[in-house]
Protein backbone atom coordinates (compact mmCIF):
# COMPACT_ATOMS: atom_id res chain seq x y z
CA UNK A 1 0.00 0.00 0.00
CA UNK A 2 3.19 2.37 0.33
CA UNK A 3 4.05 2.05 -2.68
CA UNK A 4 0.86 2.63 -3.96
CA UNK A 5 0.96 6.05 -2.17
CA UNK A 6 3.90 6.83 -3.24
CA UNK A 7 2.77 6.44 -7.00
CA UNK A 8 0.20 9.32 -5.96
CA UNK A 9 2.74 11.30 -4.28
CA UNK A 10 4.34 11.46 -7.35
CA UNK A 11 1.71 11.89 -9.61
CA UNK A 12 0.51 15.31 -8.16
CA UNK A 13 4.07 16.35 -8.57
CA UNK A 14 3.01 16.09 -12.45
CA UNK A 15 -0.38 17.64 -12.20
CA UNK A 16 -1.17 20.23 -14.65
CA UNK A 17 -4.56 21.91 -15.16
CA UNK A 18 -5.89 23.94 -18.10
CA UNK A 19 -8.75 25.45 -16.62
CA UNK A 20 -11.93 24.93 -14.01
CA UNK A 21 -13.40 22.00 -15.77
CA UNK A 22 -10.46 20.12 -15.21
CA UNK A 23 -9.91 21.58 -11.42
CA UNK A 24 -13.53 20.02 -10.73
CA UNK A 25 -12.43 16.76 -12.09
CA UNK A 26 -9.10 16.96 -10.22
CA UNK A 27 -10.95 17.40 -7.14
CA UNK A 28 -13.58 14.74 -7.46
CA UNK A 29 -11.06 12.42 -8.09
CA UNK A 30 -9.39 12.62 -5.10
CA UNK A 31 -11.50 14.21 -2.02
CA UNK A 32 -14.64 13.55 -2.70
CA UNK A 33 -16.79 10.54 -1.22
CA UNK A 34 -15.64 8.34 -3.29
CA UNK A 35 -12.03 9.54 -4.41
CA UNK A 36 -8.69 8.55 -3.71
CA UNK A 37 -7.93 10.18 -0.40
CA UNK A 38 -11.49 8.61 1.53
CA UNK A 39 -10.48 5.03 0.02
CA UNK A 40 -7.35 5.31 0.99
CA UNK A 41 -8.12 6.24 5.07
CA UNK A 42 -10.51 3.56 4.37
CA UNK A 43 -7.84 0.96 3.92
CA UNK A 44 -6.13 2.17 7.25
CA UNK A 45 -8.18 -0.43 9.49
CA UNK A 46 -6.44 -3.50 7.46
CA UNK A 47 -2.86 -1.95 7.79
CA UNK A 48 -0.60 -3.86 10.66
CA UNK A 49 -0.65 -1.52 13.91
CA UNK A 50 3.44 -1.13 13.61
CA UNK A 51 2.61 0.47 10.20
CA UNK A 52 -0.49 2.93 10.76
CA UNK A 53 1.12 5.56 11.82
CA UNK A 54 3.36 5.79 8.92
CA UNK A 55 1.01 5.19 5.86
CA UNK A 56 -1.91 7.57 7.99
CA UNK A 57 0.98 10.55 7.67
CA UNK A 58 1.45 10.04 3.75
CA UNK A 59 -1.94 9.88 3.36
CA UNK A 60 -2.33 13.06 5.26
CA UNK A 61 0.70 14.56 3.14
CA UNK A 62 -1.60 13.30 0.21
CA UNK A 63 -4.56 14.92 1.04
CA UNK A 64 -2.49 18.53 2.01
CA UNK A 65 -1.25 18.30 -1.42
CA UNK A 66 -4.70 18.22 -3.01
CA UNK A 67 -5.81 20.75 -0.86
CA UNK A 68 -2.99 23.17 -2.10
CA UNK A 69 -3.08 22.44 -5.34
CA UNK A 70 -7.06 23.36 -5.40
CA UNK A 71 -6.13 26.60 -3.93
CA UNK A 72 -3.37 27.88 -5.97
CA UNK A 73 -5.41 26.69 -9.03
CA UNK A 74 -8.80 28.40 -8.31
CA UNK A 75 -6.97 31.39 -7.44
CA UNK A 76 -5.18 31.39 -10.90
CA UNK A 77 -8.55 30.59 -13.09
CA UNK A 78 -10.44 33.27 -11.17
CA UNK A 79 -7.47 35.99 -11.56
CA UNK A 80 -7.32 34.71 -15.38
CA UNK A 81 -11.14 34.94 -16.26
CA UNK A 82 -11.61 38.05 -14.44
CA UNK A 83 -8.43 39.53 -16.53
CA UNK A 84 -10.37 38.06 -19.79
CA UNK A 85 -13.70 39.48 -18.80
CA UNK A 86 -12.02 43.15 -19.63
CA UNK A 87 -10.18 42.53 -22.83
CA UNK A 88 -12.54 43.52 -25.12
CA UNK A 89 -14.49 46.72 -23.34
CA UNK A 90 -16.33 47.16 -26.96
CA UNK A 91 -18.26 43.58 -25.84
CA UNK A 92 -22.24 44.52 -24.98
CA UNK A 93 -22.78 43.94 -21.17
CA UNK A 94 -24.66 41.56 -19.85
CA UNK A 95 -28.64 41.76 -20.48
CA UNK A 96 -30.08 42.83 -17.29
CA UNK A 97 -34.03 41.89 -17.20
CA UNK A 98 -35.87 45.19 -16.03
CA UNK A 99 -38.75 44.85 -13.87
CA UNK A 100 -42.24 46.81 -13.70
CA UNK A 101 -44.43 47.99 -11.08
CA UNK A 102 -47.48 46.41 -10.55
CA UNK A 103 -50.49 47.43 -12.23
CA UNK A 104 -52.61 47.75 -8.46
CA UNK A 105 -49.02 49.83 -7.98
CA UNK A 106 -49.25 51.74 -10.85
CA UNK A 107 -53.07 52.83 -10.15
CA UNK A 108 -52.50 53.84 -6.50
CA UNK A 109 -49.76 56.19 -7.49
CA UNK A 110 -52.01 58.05 -9.45
CA UNK A 111 -54.60 58.11 -7.02
CA UNK A 112 -52.63 59.42 -4.71
CA UNK A 113 -50.80 61.78 -6.49
CA UNK A 114 -53.91 63.80 -7.91
CA UNK A 115 -55.31 63.94 -3.78
CA UNK A 116 -51.61 65.08 -2.60
CA UNK A 117 -51.99 68.07 -5.23
CA UNK A 118 -54.81 69.52 -3.62
CA UNK A 119 -53.65 69.29 -0.36
CA UNK A 120 -54.67 65.49 1.18
CA UNK A 121 -52.50 63.79 3.06
CA UNK A 122 -51.55 60.11 3.67
CA UNK A 123 -52.63 57.92 6.78
CA UNK A 124 -52.37 54.31 7.43
CA UNK A 125 -53.04 51.99 9.91
CA UNK A 126 -53.47 48.29 11.41
CA UNK A 127 -54.90 45.44 9.02
CA UNK A 128 -55.78 43.84 12.00
CA UNK A 129 -58.63 45.66 13.63
CA UNK A 130 -60.51 45.65 16.68
CA UNK A 131 -64.47 46.05 16.50
CA UNK A 132 -64.63 49.68 17.78
CA UNK A 133 -62.73 51.39 15.01
CA UNK A 134 -63.69 48.77 11.95
CA UNK A 135 -67.32 49.06 12.61
CA UNK A 136 -69.03 50.51 15.84
CA UNK A 137 -67.49 53.95 15.66
CA UNK A 138 -68.57 53.92 12.33
CA UNK A 139 -72.21 53.93 12.72
CA UNK A 140 -72.49 50.04 12.43
CA UNK A 141 -74.94 48.36 14.72
CA UNK A 142 -74.19 45.31 15.90
CA UNK A 143 -77.21 43.54 13.91
CA UNK A 144 -75.33 45.17 10.28
CA UNK A 145 -74.85 42.57 7.57
CA UNK A 146 -71.62 43.54 7.37
CA UNK A 147 -70.79 41.91 10.88
CA UNK A 148 -72.14 38.60 9.53
CA UNK A 149 -69.52 35.84 9.74
CA UNK A 150 -69.93 35.33 5.61
CA UNK A 151 -68.48 38.82 5.23
CA UNK A 152 -65.86 39.16 7.71
CA UNK A 153 -62.60 37.06 8.71
CA UNK A 154 -62.27 37.19 12.44
CA UNK A 155 -59.37 36.47 14.32
CA UNK A 156 -59.91 32.73 15.93
CA UNK A 157 -63.66 33.53 15.58
CA UNK A 158 -63.26 36.21 18.33
CA UNK A 159 -65.76 38.91 17.46
CA UNK A 160 -63.77 41.82 19.10
CA UNK A 161 -60.57 41.01 16.20
CA UNK A 162 -60.85 40.90 12.55
CA UNK A 163 -59.46 41.80 9.07
CA UNK A 164 -60.30 45.41 8.31
CA UNK A 165 -63.53 44.96 6.08
CA UNK A 166 -62.17 48.88 4.56
CA UNK A 167 -59.78 51.16 5.42
CA UNK A 168 -62.19 53.53 6.59
CA UNK A 169 -60.98 52.22 9.98
CA UNK A 170 -57.58 54.54 9.32
CA UNK A 171 -60.12 57.46 9.01
CA UNK A 172 -61.29 57.03 12.75
CA UNK A 173 -58.07 56.61 13.82
CA UNK A 174 -56.68 59.48 12.29
CA UNK A 175 -60.04 61.91 13.53
CA UNK A 176 -59.29 60.39 16.91
CA UNK A 177 -55.57 61.26 17.01
CA UNK A 178 -56.05 64.71 14.67
CA UNK A 179 -58.30 67.82 14.94
CA UNK A 180 -59.92 69.47 12.01
CA UNK A 181 -59.03 70.15 9.89
CA UNK A 182 -58.83 67.15 8.73
CA UNK A 183 -57.88 66.06 4.47
CA UNK A 184 -56.34 62.76 4.55
CA UNK A 185 -56.47 59.73 2.08
CA UNK A 186 -55.92 55.85 3.52
CA UNK A 187 -54.44 53.85 0.80
CA UNK A 188 -54.35 50.14 1.69
CA UNK A 189 -55.71 46.29 1.36
CA UNK A 190 -58.82 44.81 2.87
CA UNK A 191 -60.11 41.52 3.52
CA UNK A 192 -63.60 40.67 2.78
CA UNK A 193 -64.87 37.01 3.42
CA UNK A 194 -65.82 36.32 -0.58
CA UNK A 195 -65.96 33.91 -3.17
CA UNK A 196 -63.09 34.40 -5.60
CA UNK A 197 -64.37 35.03 -9.26
CA UNK A 198 -63.38 36.84 -12.64
CA UNK A 199 -64.87 39.99 -10.26
CA UNK A 200 -64.67 39.59 -6.90
CA UNK A 201 -61.54 38.80 -4.58
CA UNK A 202 -61.10 38.17 -0.54
CA UNK A 203 -58.67 40.60 0.07
CA UNK A 204 -58.45 43.73 -2.53
CA UNK A 205 -57.33 47.03 -2.59
CA UNK A 206 -58.76 50.61 -1.59
CA UNK A 207 -58.15 54.08 -1.08
CA UNK A 208 -60.49 55.77 1.21
CA UNK A 209 -60.79 59.77 1.28
CA UNK A 210 -61.79 62.20 4.04
CA UNK A 211 -62.62 65.93 4.70
CA UNK A 212 -63.67 67.37 7.68
CA UNK A 213 -63.36 71.15 8.21
CA UNK A 214 -65.66 74.36 9.20
CA UNK A 215 -68.89 74.64 6.81
CA UNK A 216 -67.69 71.45 4.78
CA UNK A 217 -70.98 70.95 2.21
CA UNK A 218 -72.04 68.22 -0.85
CA UNK A 219 -70.75 70.80 -3.35
CA UNK A 220 -66.97 70.52 -2.44
CA UNK A 221 -67.50 66.69 -2.10
CA UNK A 222 -68.84 67.23 -6.21
CA UNK A 223 -66.07 69.36 -7.08
CA UNK A 224 -63.10 67.53 -5.47
CA UNK A 225 -64.51 64.27 -7.42
CA UNK A 226 -65.49 65.98 -10.47
CA UNK A 227 -61.64 67.47 -10.37
CA UNK A 228 -59.99 63.22 -9.28
CA UNK A 229 -62.43 62.31 -12.82
CA UNK A 230 -60.92 64.52 -14.85
CA UNK A 231 -57.05 63.90 -13.71
CA UNK A 232 -57.39 60.29 -13.84
CA UNK A 233 -59.85 59.22 -16.42
CA UNK A 234 -60.10 62.77 -18.59
CA UNK A 235 -63.91 62.26 -18.35
CA UNK A 236 -65.96 65.47 -16.95
CA UNK A 237 -69.46 64.06 -16.96
CA UNK A 238 -69.94 62.88 -14.07
CA UNK A 239 -73.37 62.02 -11.57
CA UNK A 240 -74.03 61.68 -8.35
CA UNK A 241 -76.62 58.56 -7.55
CA UNK A 242 -78.83 58.32 -3.96
CA UNK A 243 -77.70 55.83 -2.50
CA UNK A 244 -77.07 54.25 1.93
CA UNK A 245 -73.76 54.27 3.75
CA UNK A 246 -73.91 53.24 7.39
CA UNK A 247 -71.09 56.33 8.16
CA UNK A 248 -72.57 58.60 5.74
CA UNK A 249 -75.38 60.74 5.30
CA UNK A 250 -76.57 61.76 2.44
CA UNK A 251 -75.08 58.83 0.43
CA UNK A 252 -74.04 58.54 -3.15
CA UNK A 253 -72.56 56.13 -5.87
CA UNK A 254 -70.35 58.10 -8.55
CA UNK A 255 -70.77 57.42 -11.71
CA UNK A 256 -68.61 58.83 -15.08
CA UNK A 257 -69.71 58.97 -18.56
CA UNK A 258 -67.09 56.46 -19.88
CA UNK A 259 -69.17 56.98 -23.38
CA UNK A 260 -69.99 54.64 -26.54
CA UNK A 261 -67.58 54.63 -28.33
CA UNK A 262 -66.33 50.85 -29.15
CA UNK A 263 -67.69 47.23 -28.39
CA UNK A 264 -65.81 47.35 -25.19
CA UNK A 265 -67.32 50.56 -23.92
CA UNK A 266 -71.08 48.61 -24.24
CA UNK A 267 -70.33 45.97 -22.45
CA UNK A 268 -68.59 47.46 -19.57
CA UNK A 269 -71.44 50.39 -19.10
CA UNK A 270 -74.15 47.20 -20.30
CA UNK A 271 -75.16 49.97 -22.71
CA UNK A 272 -76.09 52.88 -20.72
CA UNK A 273 -72.53 54.80 -21.17
CA UNK A 274 -72.27 55.47 -17.90
CA UNK A 275 -69.95 54.00 -15.66
CA UNK A 276 -70.19 53.58 -11.07
CA UNK A 277 -66.97 54.46 -9.70
CA UNK A 278 -67.23 54.91 -6.29
CA UNK A 279 -69.01 55.29 -3.31
CA UNK A 280 -69.30 58.58 -1.28
CA UNK A 281 -71.71 61.00 1.11
CA UNK A 282 -71.23 63.58 4.11
CA UNK A 283 -69.85 62.26 6.93
CA UNK A 284 -72.77 60.57 9.60
CA UNK A 285 -72.50 63.19 12.43
CA UNK A 286 -72.82 60.29 14.77
CA UNK A 287 -69.32 59.38 13.71
CA UNK A 288 -67.52 62.75 14.24
CA UNK A 289 -69.30 62.35 17.66
CA UNK A 290 -67.86 58.67 18.27
CA UNK A 291 -64.55 60.52 17.01
CA UNK A 292 -64.66 63.55 19.41
CA UNK A 293 -65.23 66.05 17.02
CA UNK A 294 -68.24 68.55 17.69
CA UNK A 295 -70.70 68.36 14.84
CA UNK A 296 -71.95 72.11 15.72
CA UNK A 297 -68.72 73.55 14.12
CA UNK A 298 -67.57 70.87 11.73
CA UNK A 299 -68.98 68.78 8.79
CA UNK A 300 -67.34 66.90 6.24
CA UNK A 301 -67.26 64.33 3.31
CA UNK A 302 -66.38 61.03 2.58
CA UNK A 303 -65.63 58.70 -0.25
CA UNK A 304 -63.82 55.03 -1.16
CA UNK A 305 -62.71 53.59 -4.11
CA UNK A 306 -61.59 49.83 -5.04
CA UNK A 307 -57.86 50.23 -6.61
CA UNK A 308 -58.61 47.15 -8.64
CA UNK A 309 -61.64 48.02 -10.30
CA UNK A 310 -60.44 51.33 -11.68
CA UNK A 311 -57.36 49.08 -12.81
CA UNK A 312 -58.95 46.94 -14.61
CA UNK A 313 -61.35 49.78 -16.03
CA UNK A 314 -57.89 51.45 -16.98
CA UNK A 315 -56.03 48.63 -18.64
CA UNK A 316 -58.97 46.10 -19.69
CA UNK A 317 -58.25 43.76 -17.40
CA UNK A 318 -61.29 41.27 -17.98
CA UNK A 319 -60.42 39.01 -14.73
CA UNK A 320 -59.31 40.00 -11.45
CA UNK A 321 -57.66 37.17 -10.69
CA UNK A 322 -54.76 37.86 -13.27
CA UNK A 323 -53.76 40.62 -11.04
CA UNK A 324 -52.16 38.38 -7.97
CA UNK A 325 -51.07 35.50 -10.65
CA UNK A 326 -47.59 37.56 -11.07
CA UNK A 327 -47.14 36.00 -14.26
CA UNK A 328 -44.18 38.21 -15.76
CA UNK A 329 -45.58 38.12 -19.40
CA UNK A 330 -48.97 39.81 -18.18
CA UNK A 331 -46.40 42.34 -15.80
CA UNK A 332 -44.02 43.33 -18.36
CA UNK A 333 -46.95 44.87 -19.86
CA UNK A 334 -46.93 47.89 -17.71
CA UNK A 335 -43.06 48.56 -17.97
CA UNK A 336 -43.81 51.98 -19.88
CA UNK A 337 -46.18 52.83 -16.85
CA UNK A 338 -43.40 53.16 -14.43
Amino acid sequence: MIEEINKHIADLEKIKLKDNDELEKFRIKYISKKGIVPFLFSKLKEIPDAQKREVGLKINSIKEKVNEILSKQKKKFTKTSSDQSFDDLTKPANFIKLGSRHPISIVKNKITDIFLKIGFDISEGPEIEDDWHNFTALNLPEYHPARDMQDTFYINKNPDWLLRTHTSSVQIRHMENNDPPIRTISPGRVYRNEDISARSHCFFHQVEGLYIDKGVSFVDLKQTLLHFTKELFGKSKIRLRPSYFPFTEPSAELDIYWGLQSEADYRITKGTGWLEILGCGMVDPNVLQNCKIDTEKFSGFAFGLGIERIAMLLYQIEDIRTLYENDLRFLNQFRSSI
